[in-house]
Order: C-alpha cells, then sequence, then structure tokens
C-alpha cells in the first residue's frame, strides 16, 4: 500500500469516527422523542436529535468517499454490525433519566464545540465546511445542556441528587474522547485533525467552571474506559442499532 494510499484510508477512518459519534448520539436523543419532560424540551431534543444526524450523514458521505468502496450514508449507518461502527463509547450509553441524558449531552457538547471549532481550520476544505456550519449548531447545543446542568443541579434536592449520580456514572466515558492513535496522528501531521491535548485542557476548564456552577462534586480520577474506536463496544450499542437498522435491513433498497 503506497503512502498516499495510507493517507486515504486515514482520512475514511477518521471521517467515518466523527460521522459515528454523531449519529449514535443523534439516535439516542431521538428516542425521547414523545417522551419528553415538557412539551418544549421534547422539541428542543429531537432538534438536536435532528442536527447531529444531519452532521453524521455530511461526514460519512465525505468517509464514504474518501474509502472509495462505493458506500454512501445510509449504507454506512445502516448496513454495518457493531463492530464496525467507531463511535466513542459515551454516546452509546442508554438515556436514563433526564438527569443522565443532559449529563451526556453536556460532555460531548462541551468536547464538540471546541473540535468544530478547531476542525474548521482543517487542510481537508470538505472537512472543514462541514465543520464551520457544525460550529454554530453545537454552540446552540452547549448552551442548552449547560442551562440544564445549571437548572438540575441547583434546582430540588432530587433532581441535584440525580445529576450527581449521572455524572458520577458517566465520568469514566469522557476521557476516550481525547484518546489519539496512529490515524489520528497521521492526520494530526498532515493537518486535517487537531491536537487534542489544547481541547482537553479548554474541555477540563468547561466541565469543571460548570459542574462548581451547578454544585456538583467534580469526580476524582478514575480509570477511564475506552474501546470505541476500535469496535469494542458495550452492550448497549448492539440494542440500539438491532432497533435503528431494523427498517433498512429488513427491505433493503425499499423507495417511498
Amino acid at each position: 500500500m503506497s503512502a498516499r494510499d495510507t493517507g486515504t484510508a486515514a482520512l475514511a477512518a477518521y471521517l467515518i469516527r466523527l460521522g459515528d459519534d454523531r449519529l449514535v448520539l443523534g439516535h439516542r436523543l431521538s428516542e425521547w422523542c414523545g417522551h419528553g419532560p415538557i412539551l418544549e424540551e421534547d422539541i428542543a431534543l429531537t432538534n438536536i436529535a435532528l442536527d447531529l444526524i444531519g452532521q453524521a450523514q455530511a461526514l460519512l458521505t465525505l468517509g464514504g468517499e474518501a474509502e472509495g468502496k462505493g458506500r454512501s450514508a445510509d449504507d454506512l449507518a445502516y448496513f454495518r454490525d457493531e463492530i464496525d461502527f467507531t463511535n466513542c463509547l459515551l454516546v452509546e450509553q442508554p438515556n436514563g433519566d433526564f438527569a443522565q441524558t443532559i449529563a451526556r449531552q453536556f460532555f460531548f457538547d462541551a468536547f464538540d464545540h471546541l473540535l468544530a471549532s478547531a476542525l474548521e481550520s482543517s487542510s481537508h476544505r470538505p472537512l472543514a465546511g462541514v465543520a464551520a456550519k457544525a460550529r454554530l449548531e453545537a454552540a446552540y447545543h452547549l448552551r442548552h445542556s449547560r442551562e440544564w446542568m445549571l437548572r438540575l443541579g441547583g434546582g430540588t434536592e432530587e433532581s441535584h441528587r440525580r445529576l450527581q449520580r449521572a455524572v458520577g456514572e458517566l465520568w469514566r466515558f469522557t476521557g476516550e474522547l481525547f484518546e489519539s492513535d496512529d490515524i489520528d496522528r497521521e492526520l494530526q501531521a498532515a493537518g486535517i485533525a487537531p491536537d487534542p491535548a489544547p481541547i482537553r485542557k479548554a474541555w477540563e476548564e468547561t466541565v469543571s467552571g460548570v459542574l462548581r456552577e451547578a454544585g456538583i462534586d467534580v469526580p476524582a480520577d478514575e480509570p477511564m474506559r475506552s474501546g470505541g474506536r476500535r469496535g469494542r463496544h458495550t452492550e448497549h450499542l448492539g440494542h440500539m442499532l438491532a432497533e435503528m437498522q431494523i427498517v433498512a435491513r429488513s427491505h433493503p433498497g425499499a423507495r417511498w
């Protein structure tokens, strides 16, 4: 395999990772449709889900073009098995109660806004273009989840307790957001992907600041879980994909 081929393979893998994160989280949020705690929030979560799925479609389309196997965004979304998905473990965690959904979303939003801002300077212009639009959406997503973190943390004794529990349960999945492997390092050297170190520092400042403001204890250092980038997922992703893919797999090629 030539150096050029290797770069193309790394680019395709990176774009599909980005797309998988947003596809899986978007589907998780869509599960709230019709079940939100209040009507306005039901619509807000659904709109955020649509934003993420729209970003996923754009990124998976670019990923499919880069790999050169003729796979569309729909092929990548609906006709891959669990082991082929490379999303981080955080986004596949179940919704739980509303506090758990908000904590998961806040951790990801704080990361996503920083990442999208950095990717606007990517030397891969199609990716930079997707990131420029996504940054505006990510800013809104972060504002929404931050406000709910403060509201739940400073709300009733029950809402505070549930949010503290959610933060404690999800914290161990946040380290994977900043992991780098050979694919990341190759694309960082090419100016396509950003250095995760400054993003992590800014993320920690944002997250710890909001947790303190919400009166929520920042979890102590603990072993982090990872493996999603290598196709090793928690038991939750398979169940989610079975539901998400059932129509496309049951009726492949179907058209309205």
